[in-house]
C-alpha cells in the first residue's frame, strides 16, 4: 500500500509529491496525459517561487530558459498602467518567468521523480471507493492494463479534467457569467524594445471593457495571444478560429501595431465555461488541489498560484495527520487557502465591473496603496498585513475605486 496517490502531474501534483516524498512518504502519481503537453495557464505570479522552493523545484526551474517575468503591464486605448513586482508591499520574490507549460509542467513532474515520487503517464482514473477505511482507485493504462491501488489518502490534482468532483458528484455551479477565451501561441516577430517582454500584457478592448486580451512572451520568440469574452461577443467573429483570432486583434489598434497579422504554431483553440467550484474540497480520504476544486478566471494568472499553495497546505496537513496527531481539514486547509481565493474572486469581480480598471488606470495613485495592490498582482494574496487581501478585500476594493473616480 502506497501513503498518497495523487491524481494529476500538474504543477498541484508534482509541488504536492516531491513535499511529500521529501517527508519520507510513499507518493504515486498517476497521470492521463503523456507529457510534455500543451496547456494555458503560461504567466505565473511571483508567489508561486516560494511554493517552487519549498518543494525544491526552484534550482531546476531557475536553469531553464523560460522568460524572466517582473510585472503585468494594462494597456486600455492610450492609457497604460504598468505594476513592477519590485515595488509590491509583501516580502518575498519580486520575479517569476513567463512559460511554455509543455516544458515548464514536464520539469516539475520529472523534479518530483528525481525526489522519490513515482509517476506514471497515460494512466485514466476510471472508478474510486472512499466507503472504506483505506481508499481504493481504480486506474487503467494506455496498453489496457486495469489496476486497483489502496492508498492511505488521494490527492486530487487533476485541473480541469476535475477526476474526483465528476467521480463523487462534488461540481457546482461557479457564481461568474459564463465565459469564453480563444487562444493560440504566434511567432510575434514584435520589434525589440516595442513592449517590455518581462511583463504579461494586459490588454482591455476600447468600447467592451469586459472584454480582454493577454500577450505573454516566452524567450525563444513565441508569445502567447488570447482574447476572453462573452460567448455572446465571440459569436460576433465569424470564419474559421484562425480568421476570428485575427478580427480580435484589429479590434484593439494597439495590439495590432505590435503582432500585425499573426503566424500561429499552434491551432487556435477555444474553451468556454472553464469557472467552476465544488461543494467540498476534502472528504474522508481526499482532498482537491488546485483547479481539481475550483478555478476562477485566467485575467490575474492566479490558477498555478493557487494549486501550489492548496498542495503546500495539503501536504504539512497529511504530514500531521499521518503521524497520528489531530487534524481539522476545514481550518487548516479550506479556510487558509480560501484566504487567497476569496481575494482573487474580488479582484476578478471588480476587473469585469470595471471597479478595479478604475484603481489600475487611475493616473495619480497613492504610492502605499498601489504597492499593495502590486502584492495582490504578484500573487501575495495570503498576506494578512495587506488590507486589500482577504474577505473584506471587495468592500475596500470598492471604497478605493469609488476615490479614484472622485479623483
Amino acid at each position: 500500500m502506497i501513503d498518497v496517490l495523487i491524481i494529476g502531474a500538474g504543477p498541484a501534483g508534482s509541488v504536492a509529491a516531491a513535499l511529500l516524498t521529501r517527508k519520507g512518504y510513499r507518493v504515486l502519481v498517476l497521470e492521463k496525459q503523456r507529457f510534455p503537453r500543451f496547456s494555458i495557464g503560461e504567466s505565473l505570479l511571483a508567489n508561486s517561487m516560494e511554493f517552487l522552493a519549498e518543494a525544491g523545484m526552484l534550482e531546476a526551474v531557475m536553469s531553464h530558459s523560460f522568460q524572466f517575468k517582473n510585472g503585468a503591464s494594462f494597456v486600455h486605448g492610450a492609457r497604460e498602467s504598468q505594476f513592477n513586482f519590485a515595488e509590491k508591499s509583501s516580502s518575498g520574490f519580486a520575479f517569476t518567468f513567463q512559460v511554455q507549460r509543455a516544458d515548464f509542467d514536464k520539469l516539475l513532474a520529472d523534479e518530483a521523480a528525481r525526489q522519490g515520487a513515482e509517476v506514471r503517464f497515460e494512466v485514466e482514473i476510471t472508478a474510486v471507493d472512499f466507503s472504506r477505511p483505506t481508499p481504493r482507485v481504480t486506474s487503467k493504462a494506455a496498453d489496457g492494463t486495469v489496476e486497483v491501488h489502496e492508498a492511505r489518502f488521494v490527492l486530487d490534482a487533476s485541473g480541469f479534467g476535475r477526476t474526483l468532483p465528476r467521480l463523487l458528484d462534488l461540481d457546482r455551479p461557479s457564481d461568474f457569467p459564463v465565459r469564453s477565451a480563444l487562444f493560440t501561441q504566434i511567432r510575434d516577430g514584435i520589434v525589440s524594445g516595442a513592449f517590455d517582454r518581462q511583463k504579461i500584457r494586459i490588454g482591455v478592448h476600447p468600447t467592451e471593457p469586459t472584454v480582454w486580451s493577454w500577450l505573454i512572451p516566452f524567450s525563444n520568440g513565441i508569445s502567447s495571444l488570447g482574447f476572453v469574452a462573452t460567448r455572446e461577443f465571440h459569436a460576433k467573429f465569424k470564419g474559421s478560429n484562425e480568421e476570428r483570432l485575427q478580427q480580435l486583434i484589429a479590434q484593439e489598434p494597439r495590439l495590432e501595431e505590435l503582432v500585425g497579422t499573426v503566424e500561429t504554431v499552434r491551432p487556435v483553440g477555444e474553451i468556454t465555461g472553464y469557472a467552476a467550484k465544488v461543494t467540498r474540497m476534502h472528504g474522508p480520504g481526499f482532498a482537491l488541489l488546485g483547479n481539481a476544486a475550483e478555478f476562477l478566471d485566467p485575467v490575474f494568472s492566479s490558477g498555478v498560484t493557487i494549486a501550489m499553495q492548496s498542495a503546500s497546505l495539503a501536504a504539512k496537513v497529511l504530514d500531521r495527520q499521518f503521524k497520528g496527531e489531530t487534524v481539522d481539514w476545514d481550518r487548516e486547509f479550506v479556510e487558509p487557502l480560501n484566504f487567497g481565493v476569496e481575494t482573487f474572486r474580488s479582484y476578478v469581480a471588480g476587473w469585469y465591473d470595471t471597479s478595479l480598471q478604475d484603481v489600475i488606470f487611475f493616473e495619480r495613485p497613492e504610492p502605499s496603496i498601489k504597492r499593495m495592490i502590486c502584492s495582490v498582482l504578484a500573487g501575495y494574496v495570503w498576506d494578512r498585513a495587506n488590507p486589500y487581501c482577504g474577505l473584506q478585500s471587495s468592500r475596500r476594493l470598492r471604497a478605493l475605486a469609488q476615490a479614484c473616480r472622485n479623483g
